[in-house]
Formats: structure tokens, sequence, C-alpha cells
């Protein structure tokens, strides 16, 4: 699975050859540095964040609906804006990157000005605090396959970061513990082999009642039993789940998944943290097993 950092990465359009003639760059929106003269160099980095997700997020959106299946890239803190590969240069999608572009640039010109350090992956001690979990703390999920018994996984949080939360996966006291990634929206960025079911570009930050998504699941045996799957956000708002309070966001999903020659339906709900993209719970039907399951958090550990 390709890595990347979504907070420091944008989805890349034109980089082979057959597409760099019908790509066109994005020009940005003038905007003033001074707008941003009074901001501390925190306020200036998290802004820099949004305006960066907000960036991929409507580049992925553009790809899920013309289906370019363009790069992504892992570049630091560096932004490629997406080439407006299958965008209008005049609608509405490339008008918000030329803004965020401007944006972001004047908020690099404002953070030269201040004498600021180089923006840190750290994710900054008040936002980590603000977060329903911790470093060292341990989710515990009970998944139960189609009619086969509950077991129990964990994924011990090591560390929190910009748009990412880095785990430990384990199957459970004495089993090998290996890496899991996945962005501040709750998508998978690194998964080891044979892992349970994940997903990629399916959530994004700021759910809110009514939102469209669209992404994949992935089943745990192979890259071929990969579902496309649409879903909205049916329902927003507190819920209390394994002691701890969390601001969640329900939603309804269906798709489609190769079974065999042919292909089968999918579909269910999954409830996750608005404020970390922890998940919550998954309920998924389907006539391929893979993804027939029932997914909860059960209890959180304590750190250590």
């Amino acid at each position: 699975m390709l890595l990347c950092r979504p907070v420091f990465c944008v989805l890349m359009a034109g980089l082979l050859a057959g597409c760099a003639t019908r790509s066109v760059n994005v020009q940005p929106v003038p905007v003033s540095p001074a707008d941003f003269a009074g901001w501390p160099c925190d306020a200036l980095a998290d802004e820099t964040e949004r305006v960066q997700q907000r960036a991929a997020d409507v580049a992925y959106a553009v790809d899920a609906i013309v289906g370019n299946n363009v790069i992504i890239l892992s570049i630091g803190t560096t932004v490629f804006w997406p080439a407006l590969l299958a965008m209008r240069p005049d609608g509405p999608d490339a008008a918000e990157l030329a803004k965020l572009k401007g944006r972001y640039e004047a908020l690099n010109v404002a953070a030269q000005k201040r004498g600021c350090p180089p923006m840190s992956d750290t994710l900054p001690p008040a936002r980590a605090a603000a977060l329903p979990v911790a470093p060292g703390e341990r989710l515990v999920y009970e998944e139960r396959g189609a009619g086969g018994p509950g077991q129990e996984f964990g994924l011990q949080l090591q560390a929190l970061k910009r748009g990412e939360l880095d785990f430990l996966l384990d199957r459970g006291p004495g089993t090998p513990r290996l890496r899991w990634r996945q962005d501040a929206a709750g998508n998978a960025l690194e998964v080891p082999p044979h892992r349970p079911l994940s997903w990629t570009r399916l959530l994004r930050r700021e759910l809110a009642l009514g939102d469209v998504l669209s992404g994949e699941l992935h089943g745990p045996h192979s890259a071929e039993r990969t579902a496309r799957v649409r879903g909205q956000v049916i329902a927003v708002g507190p819920l209390v789940l394994a002691g701890r309070s969390f601001d969640a966001a329900t939603i309804e999903l269906f798709g489609d998944v190769p079974n065999g020659p042919a292909t089968t339906r999918v579909d269910g709900v999954m409830a996750v943290d608005r404020a970390s993209g922890v998940l919550l719970r998954l309920e998924l039907r389907s006539g391929n097993p893979d993804y027939a399951l029932k997914r909860k958090l059960v209890r959180i550990e304590p750190a250590g």
C-alpha cells in the first residue's frame, strides 16, 4: 500500500507525459500576508495544515468522480498542488484550489516574516489534549465474522501527529505488534499484511450531517477484493462508548465488491469519532464473507 501523510501531501496529476498536455496548473488567487501578521506561529501552522488538507480533499473528490487514480506522494512539508486534470479551469474545483493556493502562499510568507521554525509533524500539546485518546492507550476491538465467534485485537496509540495517528496492531498477548497508521479522519495510511478490513479515501475531517462520501474498503486477504463504496452521514452527536465520550458521526455505506467472477453488494453502517477519526463501530453485510462483519470498540486500556 502506498504511504503518505495526507496533511503534507496532495494529489499529483499530470506526472506522466501522456497526461501533461491535458492538465492545467493551479494559479493562485493572491492573498495578502498582512492578513496573518498578528498570528502566532502555532496558529499559522494549524491554518497551513487545514489549507493543505482541504486541497487534498478537493482533488480526491474530483478523482473519485472521474476515476483518474492520480498518484499520492509523501512530500514532507512541501506542497505540490494538484494540476487540474479532468477539472474545468474555470470550474468551482479549480476556483477553490486557486483560493487555497493563494492562502497557503500568504501563510508561508507570514511565517517567514515572523521567524517561525519549519512546520513540525508533532501535534501541538493543546490539540493533543483535546482528543479523546492519548498516546500509550490501547484500543481493544471485538470483531465477529459471518456466523463466527468474536475475536479481539488491539491498537495501541504510539504517537499523535499533525493529520496522523500511529498505532501498533496486535492480536492479543504474545502476538507480534505491527504498525498501523491512519489519518486524522480515520482512513488507513499503512496497514500490515493479513490485516483486519480497512478503508482509504472514504472519510474526511469535519463530517457534517448529510455529507456524501466515497472511497474504498480493503478486504483482509487480497487487493483484488477491494470494494468501491459510497456513504452518507446520517447522524452526528455525542456518544459514550468504552467508558469514553466521543463526538460521533454515523455513516450509512453501500457499494459493490468482487465475489469470484461476479460482484455482490455490500452495505452497512460505521461510526467514527469526528475529532480523531477513531473507529467506534462498524457493521457490514455482504455475500462476500470478507465484507460481512461486526467490529466494535469494547474498551480502552490505560497507557503502561
